[in-house]
């Protein structure tokens, strides 16, 4: 009897090891946790009316520096407790999601689009106009982000569109110099060799042999610059001249907090993790599609 209750025993063990081993290789060879997150995000900016129990711009002083509903003074109905003007912290980190999102997708579609196009011109046409589209890319990577921010802000004025302008007209350049020297490459095969013979215009072989060969790579980028372009936003929004208030946006969130840390953590710390956790993610999953897409790094890890 004691024979057959260990080897059931062992068998149970064996059989839980294995399931444990499966689920584990299952989450190393698959992007589960960024998924995890990202999913949230999008559904929290899609919903976030529906998920905030508070309007984000609105505040009471009765109830301000109120602490997270864990803590002595918490309070359920604002369950990451209020800032210093009496706001939702949980209801502003919901919309602020939507915000940084938003400000992604707009600078992304944009700086991805423009700086494509104009990566094929410079790789596969060549000549001057190679060189002039290259001195601005090196241009744009020469200028102080930052600064040229804040200065853009003063002149101009504290603005969402002036926010995206300055994210666009820094994002692109990436773009282009990765696909140029992609297209330089794309431009010796054979396919594109037969085509441009069998008198194919530079316009068609761009569209229809060059863009195509660079898809993997556009998306691998632009999965690792949603991440920098959060974190480029929350730091303008930190620094004041980000997204205007009182539309809530993280790094103005932690910038209202940074005076109550000692009194009040809550303020600064949530919208704080809400970057790291959201920047992690997308950058976890633009090296998830980079050792996917590419077979060299899928041979060297089998």
């Amino acid at each position: 009897m004691a024979t057959a209750e260990q080897a059931i025993a062992i068998k149970d063990l064996s059989l839980s090891r294995s399931v444990s081993a499966r689920v584990w290789r299952f989450v190393r060879e698959w992007p589960v946790i960024p998924a995890i997150i990202l999913t949230g995000l999008l559904v929290a900016a899609i919903f976030a009316p529906l998920i905030a129990n508070h309007d984000p711009k609105q505040g009471d002083l009765d109830i301000r520096n109120v602490p997270p509903f864990w803590q002595e003074g918490g309070s359920t109905d604002h369950l990451l407790g209020t800032d210093q003007q009496g706001r939702d912290i949980w209801s502003r980190l919901i919309f602020g999601a939507r915000i940084s999102l938003i400000v992604a997708a707009v600078v992304l579609s944009t700086g991805a689009i423009g700086g494509t196009v104009l990566g094929i011109v410079a790789g596969y046409v060549g000549g001057w106009w190679d060189e002039v589209i290259m001195r601005i890319v090196d241009l744009s990577f020469a200028m102080p982000f930052i600064l040229v921010a804040l200065v853009v802000v003063i002149v101009l004025g504290q603005s969402f569109t002036i926010i995206v302008i300055l994210l666009v007209a820094f994002s692109w350049g990436g773009f282009a110099r990765q696909t140029r020297g992609e297209s330089l490459a794309l431009k010796q095969r054979d396919y594109v060799m037969m085509a441009r013979v069998a008198g194919a215009s530079s316009l068609y072989i761009m569209y229809r042999h060059i863009l195509p060969g660079l898809m993997n790579t556009i998306v691998v980028i632009s999965t690792l610059r949603v991440g920098q372009l959060i974190l480029a936003e929350a730091v303008l929004s930190f620094l004041g001249v980000g997204i205007p208030p009182p539309t809530p946006a993280w790094g103005a969130m932690v910038a209202d907090g940074r005076d109550y840390i000692r009194v009040a953590w809550w303020i600064p710390f949530f919208p704080g993790v809400a970057i790291f956790i959201t920047v992690v993610g997308f950058n976890f999953l633009g090296d998830w599609l980079r050792d996917h897409f590419d077979p060299r790094l899928r041979q060297t890890a089998g």
